[in-house]
């Protein structure tokens, strides 16, 4: 494990990249814990754009108080253009060196963990938190913000569905995920999809869906709900097309971003505010360069290096059981 080569003594905590619910669970326990801790916390706004600007206050414990039930983020979020190239993160590390913060805690997804490795290239100690609805982090078997946007895509996706079944016909529904599927996967087989798209799985295959319409329509089904990931895209035309190749009635739907929106559910609160003060402690320990992570029911923490060279993939049972319950 890296070690700061002085102790740390002013942390400063951001978020970047797509807002989830349970950033602000995460900002409010590293603050805290920090500075329980003994260190000095400051709050960086809108991301690795507001470092570049200096967008920095200090943070207290009454400052991020009656913020643990807010979805967002109370620091806000922006990407940078300037902060992806060299001359930016070598920016970014004078302006933390110039402010006296020694280390800082990034939560945000991949892109935000690149980010945070530039800055260790840097000399800045980082660690990185994983915040993000897609649950696309390899290390980790659990993203901050992943249970409340599935909560809230199953909650439409069953009222879509009642009506759906009142007007018997299909609903294509479209979740949130340009390249990973774990949300409409969890969404299809919580909400008794009878066809999920993946990314990672779909073939493009039009006719074998409308061809599992058709069949089904036969056995005395009545009504067809199809969840797709956005990365599939498309959701309008497909169901116009498979509308008029199947004379099935079909609407589609796109969710959006009311995924990222609303109050984070209990376990979002809770694994957020424990990966925090993980974060928290790794720092006072002196500890850098880290990422925090769940896996096999504890939590944990992974080299950044090691962490972003990680590859996760769609397991193959989920897919045959969401397959197997859907025919």
């Amino acid at each position: 494990m890296a070690q700061a080569v002085k102790p740390i003594e002013t942390i400063g905590v951001l978020t970047s990249g797509g807002d989830a619910p349970g950033m602000n669970a995460a900002i409010r326990a590293v603050t805290r814990k920090a500075l329980k801790n003994g260190m000095k916390v400051m709050g960086i706004d809108k991301g690795y754009q507001g470092l570049l600007a200096k967008e920095i206050r200090e943070l207290t414990a009454k400052e991020v108080s009656d913020s643990i039930q807010r979805g967002g983020t109370i620091l806000k979020t922006a990407r940078s253009e300037e902060f992806r190239t060299e001359a930016g993160r070598k920016k970014a590390a004078g302006i933390l060196g110039e402010l006296g913060i020694d280390a800082i805690v990034v939560i945000g997804g991949d892109g935000s963990y690149r980010g945070a490795l530039g800055l260790s290239h840097e000399g800045i100690g980082v660690v990185g938190l994983p915040g993000t609805i897609d649950l696309d982090i390899a290390c980790t078997e659990y993203t901050i913000g992943f249970d409340t946007a599935v909560n809230t895509a199953m909650e439409a996706i069953d009222k879509i569905r009642d009506t759906s079944s009142s007007h018997e016909r299909c609903s294509r529904v479209e979740v949130m995920g340009r390249a990973a599927g774990y949300i409409a996967l969890w969404c299809g087989i919580a909400s008794g999809a009878e066809e999920i798209l993946l990314p990672e799985r779909y073939d493009y295959n039009e006719q074998e869906i409308i061809n599992h319409i058709i069949e089904t329509r036969k056995l005395g089904k009545t009504h067809f709900l199809l969840v797709n990931a956005e990365g599939i895209g498309h959701s309008v035309s497909m169901a116009r097309r498979i509308e008029a190749a199947t004379g099935m009635e079909t609407r589609a739907t796109i969710l959006g971003y009311m995924q990222r929106g609303g109050s984070p559910t209990c376990k979002d609160r809770v694994y957020a505010s424990i990966m925090g003060a993980y974060a928290a402690d790794l720092l006072h320990k002196g500890i850098i360069n880290r990422v925090v992570g769940y896996q096999k029911g504890e939590f944990t923490d992974f080299d950044i290096d090691e962490a972003l060279a990680m590859q996760k993939t769609i397991p193959d049972y989920y897919v045959e059981v969401a397959t197997a319950l859907a025919r």
